[in-house]
């Protein structure tokens, strides 16, 4: 069996998307791709065969299975989009912010990124990182709102902050806001009742992870100034092949990759492939539709070093350039839409190897439920254990705390938690916009504890990694940072407020995480200062 393969992509001799693999990622391959094929995973995929994953998936799936097409069928709203975008532009609007979370954010910010167009992304409730995003210039702004039913808190709370500032700005709300909802829905409904500039209906068939060529993804990227039909064009010239039922098929190569003995950890690294922010919305798609049941797949962004690489529970992802060779147990290259069908494929594949529904997130609910429950009930974290230097320290179980009485004892006691095969989670709830130099200290702690760290801007991560943490396997450790001295800012018509809810959210993550046996510490933050201390402590050397 050979300890390297390959595979490729693309029209004509032309290769649009390229999959190599090595080490044990080559072996999971020799493993998996002769039944892969025998039973036409990738050919029945494409057909919509919702029985692939199980009799408990089926009813999931065959109406979570309408982006295998997207690349042609989202061509159907183009026409009306295009005239809405040049009459933007005609009237000065050419300030987008896109209100959405999760699937409805990640996308399209990686889109905007790679083509280096204006996208102000706001998928938080921290008070302050919305309030920057309601401070720009609202005459110039249009905001588009993306949930796929509305009954999204964070995004009907930031769409009640726009109309709002809108209305006093004297500027009609409604001439500024365009919504991105599924047919039916109750956002739908309420949007064509209040006049909105314009309506996209997406494919209902896609689940929000898998929405990135949907209108979800291409009508704000679009509004921003990207060529998405050259977007939708990149996955077309692709799509055939990952429907074919062969061993050459990428894939099926790169989901069996996914899935090497005992490598449950992918370390995903850009080798300048020029996608930028790629293995961000990877992390989510990779994540919540592996990780429950006990298993799944952690992927962990890494933007500088990558100490963790070489345990024998994590694999090596590279995203490349096509015309370089990279390192590494997988090496993924391609244009920006062919890579994104490519993942797609290649996580339902895994999700079949893994004996998962890839296309569920149960544990994503839980969260929510208990955010919901502590906002009706006004949430207070309790007393700290014991405050160092005005940070307040609070830990799930409270015995995490025994005998400590220091921020730094505290990092060493949850450290100390570490099984073999365990991971760290760091998870700030503050605004990062401001704060986006903390995500730094995720390499000086894997330096330190020699395992895997991810990094998660609360609530962003919810929707994204959120869902394995509670639902993969019960090895993770998780330092939860939060803040109070960011300026409140009131919803509209609610009766609470983004510092309210962003406080409900935290605390309802960690009591999740805590009823699902998960160590949490928690460290709130009292004066924006203290952020320079807990930095310097995170990055303290082993």
């Amino acid at each position: 069996m050979s300890a390297f393969v390959t595979a490729w992509a693309g029209l004509g001799n032309e290769a649009h998307v390229s999959v190599s693999a090595s080490g044990a990622a080559a072996e999971a391959v020799g493993s998996h791709i002769e039944t892969l094929v025998a039973d036409k995973v990738a050919s029945r995929i494409a057909a919509k065969d919702a029985t692939l994953w199980g009799a408990e998936a089926e009813s999931e799936a065959s109406d979570r299975l309408g982006w295998t097409e997207l690349h042609e069928t989202t061509r159907a709203i183009l026409p009306q989009l295009d005239e809405l975008a040049a009459a933007l532009r005609a009237e000065g609007k050419t300030r987008v912010v896109l209100c959405g979370m999760g699937g409805s954010s990640l996308g399209p910010e990686v889109i905007a990124r790679t083509y280096e167009v204006p996208l102000v992304v706001l998928d938080s409730t921290d008070p302050d990182q919305v309030r920057g995003a309601l401070a720009g210039d609202l005459a110039s702004t249009v905001v588009v709102v993306s949930s796929k039913s509305g009954g999204t808190v964070e995004t009907d709370s930031q769409r009640r902050a726009f109309e709002a500032a809108f209305s006093a700005a004297g500027l009609d709300p409604r001439q500024h806001i365009v919504i991105v909802t599924d047919p039916g829905s109750p956002l739908e409904k309420a949007s064509r009742e209040a006049g909105y500039r314009a309506i996209f209906l997406a494919d209902p068939n896609v689940g929000g992870r898998f929405s990135v060529l949907s209108a979800f993804g291409v009508v704000p990227s679009a509004l921003a100034g990207v060529d998405v039909a050259g977007l939708l064009d990149e996955a077309a010239a692709v799509a055939a092949s990952f429907a074919e039922d062969d061993e050459s098929n990428p894939a099926l190569l790169l989901g069996a990759a996914m899935c090497a003995a005992g490598k449950d950890k992918l370390v995903f690294r850009d080798d300048a492939s020029g996608l930028v922010g790629l293995p961000d919305w990877a992390e989510q798609l990779i994540a919540e539709s592996t990780g429950k049941d006990g298993v799944g797949l952690l992927p962990v962004v890494v933007e500088g070093s990558a100490p963790e690489v070489g345990q024998p529970d994590v694999a090596d992802a590279r995203i490349a350039a096509l015309d370089a060779f990279p390192e590494g147990d997988i090496a993924v290259a391609g244009t920006l839409g062919g890579q994104f069908l490519l993942w797609e494929y290649a996580t339902a594949i895994a999700g079949r190897i893994l004996g998962i529904n890839p296309f569920d997130q149960p544990n994503v609910e839980s969260a929510k439920i208990a955010a919901r429950g502590l906002l009706d009930a006004t949430p207070e974290p309790g007393p700290a254990a014991f405050v160092d230097g005005g940070i307040e320290v609070r830990a799930m179980p409270a015995s995490l705390l025994d005998g400590v009485e220091t921020v730094e004892a505290a990092l060493s006691a949850l450290e100390a938690t570490l099984g073999g095969r365990g991971y760290v989670a760091v998870m700030a709830y503050l605004d990062r916009e401001e704060f986006g130099p903390l995500a730094e200290v995720r390499d000086a702690i894997a330096l330190r504890t020699t395992r895997p760290v991810t990094f998660g801007w609360g609530p962003r991560f919810l929707h994204s990694t959120g869902q394995l943490h509670k639902g993969g396997a019960p090895v993770g450790v998780f330092l939860q940072i939060t803040g109070t001295f960011a300026q409140d800012l009131a919803i509209p018509d609610r009766p609470f407020s983004f510092g309210t809810l962003i406080a409900a959210q935290a605390l309802g993550d960690a009591r999740v995480l805590a009823d699902h046996d998960r160590p949490v510490l928690r460290l709130t933050l009292t004066e924006a200062s203290q952020l320079t201390r807990l930095r310097g402590l995170l990055e303290r050397k082993a």
